[in-house]
């Protein structure tokens, strides 16, 4: 009894230490982060890795302003939204139609799109800049929106695809029955049964848009449509990074998205398990 009891005791202590470690690891650039952020360029350079002996708290004050932050907070916020709410209400659609039209038409378009998620953004974004040219909606919010839309819909997609299969379709047939339209079976009945993959999408697609740089740096050129990454960005220049600044802008960066994950991350197993595993 006692030899079995240490047999289990030794594996399951030595995983947990081994995720302990791993967790510290992916822990030390915050560390980096928060600590260098209230810190100032001379100390900064001097031992980065060190505590602060001085808290420099006006560093963020300088960083709100240097980043026009609220201005910048905004811009990030309604292009999230927007393209959440896109995603999220087009592509749920597009599922649940190729799902319960299940034509060669809709199959060979799921598989497309299911290809089109290997497709790194770099070998493509020269084209999608052409695109977003030529529809007359460059250096615009709008644009930016339609390319996260674009880019974002084939992962959407997929994600909605696989929950569609596991609603029962007695529930539809029901409705139908009772004379519901089939506009009215999908936003009646389908689409609340669809929350818990709604809310995964929303997160995963929140984390995506609101800490993207590249796509808003080829599409955006005025600085008053700048998001977040882009405006921290602002303080890496060709000969000079103004770390004492960049720092605190990238910890008020990244807070609101760390907040929102924190609040919703309870969702994102459940939606993912009824979601792409079932798919």
């Amino acid at each position: 009894m006692e030899t079995t009891v240490k047999k289990y005791r030794v594996p399951l202590l030595a995983a947990e230490l081994l995720l302990i470690l791993l967790a510290l690891v992916f822990l030390v650039p915050f560390y980096f982060l928060l600590a260098n952020s209230v810190k100032s360029y001379s100390a900064i350079l001097s031992d980065s890795a060190a505590l602060p002996t001085a808290f420099q708290w006006s560093n963020y004050a300088e960083a709100w302003k240097a980043t026009a932050f609220p201005h910048a907070f905004l811009n990030s916020l309604i292009v999230t939204v927007a393209s959440n709410i896109l995603l999220a209400f087009l592509c749920s659609m597009s599922a649940y139609k190729m799902v319960r039209n299940n034509s060669l038409y809709n199959r060979i378009l799921y598989i497309a799109l299911v290809a089109a998620m290997v497709i790194p953004f770099q070998a493509i974004m020269i084209p999608l800049v052409q695109i977003v040219s030529g529809l007359g909606v460059m250096d615009t919010t709008a644009g930016l929106i339609l390319a996260y839309l674009g880019f974002g819909a084939p992962m959407t997609v997929f994600l909605f695809h696989g929950f569609v299969k596991s609603v029962p379709i007695d529930i539809e047939e029901a409705s139908r029955v009772d004379g519901s339209s089939p506009y009215g079976t999908f936003f009646r009945i389908v689409l609340p049964l669809m929350q818990p993959i709604i809310v995964t999408v929303i997160i995963l697609n929140t984390l995506w848009i609101w800490n993207d740089y590249l796509m808003p740096s080829l599409i955006l050129q005025s600085p008053e449509l700048r998001t977040i990454p882009i405006a921290t960005y602002s303080f890496f220049g060709q000969y000079t990074k103004q770390w004492d600044l960049a720092l605190p802008g990238l910890v008020l960066g990244i807070t609101p998205v760390v907040i929102f994950f924190l609040l919703m991350q309870k969702y994102i197993i459940e939606g993912i398990a009824q979601g792409s595993v079932k798919g």
